[in-house]
């Protein structure tokens, strides 16, 4: 039975025995190992292995449960199950914002997306020509703070936030390719796919070994890896070509939120995918950390940048299968193995707790929201118990006018609950060229995103959905997918795992809707939310035209 000390019934949601068959207790970590504790034992600071994948949510063969069935019973992700295994499994983990720039920046810095300014939304617009200043200048972050204390720091891939956040130019390590980023269409298209892969592999290996080369000698370092794979688009049918991922097999696995048919389910087969090619470059990255004898000195952390894109409730919706993604870590100096965390988490609280094993903080002028991990594990802080989620603009189409759709949505462990600030707009944008007397082609709606519903990504199952909207039983999903919502929604996650029973204003809802509509209001109004004054609807945060407005000699 795990160990659990606090008495608090939040603590006791915490640890579980694990699926995978070890015991996975939550108990106080020796002090041996407290956080303080790392650098003294050894002399040495540890360093930090970020593998960040563009667009995975919460997919890998960790989160397979036998008792309910889901699309993670026909994945086979080895690296990422090792991580879980070795270290700490977390269940439910989300973004601040399902949109690549605001997420980047939130994970990068620890603040809730909204706060950073032109980082709140995607792209960085801001409007200098205001003279406001933008809030995002300033921000020191996590990577310039491992560099400060003397790391080596370095990415790989996409980088798509605030370039001074790591150094843009200077630390990427790219020499060896991007191919990567293209897997399935590389792999897929090539006469001999097991080569292909060995070259893709190859070059993940040869940008990891010239950002190691650079270092200086016993030089603690932080790595950032982060391939857009996942990312739209992919080569249709990879998943069953490359990797043996029947779409038959997900029958009755997916959402009840999507029509549960072979062009869907074949989408989802080709993405999960690509989730394994991005755990076989984790595990290549893993091996060589092996063969350096630097694993167990390395915090290991994976993780992705929010949910599916191309699908309903996905990318840019704060559902869960939008907004909770896939995370575990490893340390054997501070984390104990085999634990999983069930309690909500947010990806805001990674920069503290990878500078917290280094001994190290956030400067006090970046004022972060995140809470260390390690230390909430060892018993050493109470969890925060709940993730604060939310979303401006995405594409610059959305509204058609360049105007956001705004959100905003508090994730505890029985709830979600969300406030739509602006119900008379599109969720995913403006329908565009999609009208009741026509619809676009399905190689349109396949492959141009700015068709319609912009915030959407372009996919088959977007093609299907749009192109099937007028027959029989349909009109649910297409609500679901493009409708538009009211300003309040409450989800009791017991009785409804993909939430899809609004349950706001009911009256045995009541005091619930109450107590965390005022969690969350007292959260954006402690932080200075820009949406609560509707800044984000004019300059500087909207900018008109033709993008982002640059002041002379003003910084990007």
């Amino acid at each position: 039975m795990a160990q659990v000390l606090s008495s608090s019934a939040l603590a006791k949601q915490v640890a579980r025995p694990c699926r995978m068959g070890v015991m996975r207790l939550l108990a106080p970590l020796l002090s041996a190992i407290a956080i303080g504790g790392f650098a003294v034992a050894e002399n040495k600071k540890p360093n930090v292995l970020f593998l960040f994948a563009d667009d995975l949510g919460r997919y890998a063969s960790a989160y397979a449960d036998p008792k309910v069935p889901s699309v993670n019973d026909i994945i086979k992700t080895p690296a990422f199950d090792r991580i879980a295994g070795e270290g700490t499994l977390f269940t439910n983990a989300f973004v601040s914002a399902p949109s690549c720039s605001p997420c980047r920046g939130s994970v990068y810095t620890g603040r809730h997306f909204f706060r950073n300014g032109s980082g709140a939304q995607l792209h960085l617009p801001w409007d200098h020509t205001t003279g406001i200043p933008d809030p995002f200048e300033t921000v020191v972050g996590m990577p310039m703070t491992f560099k400060a204390d003397g790391y080596h720091i370095g990415f790989t891939y996409k980088w798509h936030t605030k370039p001074s956040l790591i150094g843009e130019k200077e630390n990427r390590y790219q020499k060896h390719g991007g191919k990567m980023n293209g897997y399935s269409f590389e792999v897929g298209r090539a006469e001999d796919m097991k080569a292909k892969h060995q070259e893709l592999m190859a070059e993940v290996r040869g940008n990891f070994q010239d950002f190691l080369d650079a270092r200086k000698e016993s030089q603690p370092f932080f790595y950032s890896f982060n391939p857009t794979n996942p990312h739209r688009k992919w080569l249709q049918g990879s998943g069953k070509k490359i990797w043996g991922l029947d779409p038959d097999d997900l029958k009755g696995k997916m959402p009840s939120f999507l029509p549960d048919i072979h062009v869907i389910r074949e989408d989802f087969a080709d993405y999960l995918g690509e989730a394994m090619a991005f755990d076989a470059a984790c595990g290549e990255i893993l091996k060589m950390l092996e063969e350096l004898g630097e694993l167990d000195n390395t915090l290991i952390c994976i993780s992705g940048d929010h949910g599916i894109p191309g699908y309903p409730r996905g990318k840019c919706n704060v559902t869960d299968f939008g907004s909770r993604v896939l995370l575990a870590m490893r340390y054997p100096k501070g984390i104990k193995k085999g634990m999983v965390v069930d309690v909500p988490v947010s990806q805001v609280d990674l920069a503290p707790t990878f500078l917290a094993a280094a001994d190290l903080k956030l400067p006090k002028s970046d004022d972060p929201n995140g809470q260390d991990l390690i230390a909430a594990m060892a018993g050493e802080q109470e969890w925060r118990g709940w993730a604060l989620i939310g979303k401006e603009r995405h594409v610059h189409v959305g509204q058609g006018d360049w105007t956001p759709y705004p959100i905003r949505a508090l994730r505890t462990p029985d709830y979600l609950y969300v406030i739509n600030f602006k119900p008379d707009r599109y969720p995913m944008g403006v329908p565009n060229k999609i009208t009741d007397a026509h619809s676009p082609t399905f190689d349109d709606l396949a492959n141009s995103t700015y068709v319609g519903y912009a915030d959407m990504d372009a996919s088959p199952t977007k093609a299907w959905l749009v192109q099937n909207r007028k027959e029989e039983g349909m009109e649910e999903f297409i609500d679901f997918a493009f409708g538009k919502r009211p300003k309040f929604e409450l989800y009791d996650l017991k009785k409804d795992r993909h939430q899809m029973r609004n349950l706001a204003g009911q009256k045995q809802y009541t005091e619930i809707q109450k107590k965390l509509h005022q969690q969350l209001m007292a959260e954006l109004e402690k932080n200075k939310d820009p949406r609560l004054d509707d800044a984000f609807d004019r300059p500087p945060y909207l900018v008109d035209g033709k993008g982002p407005k640059k002041a002379k000699g003003a910084k990007k």
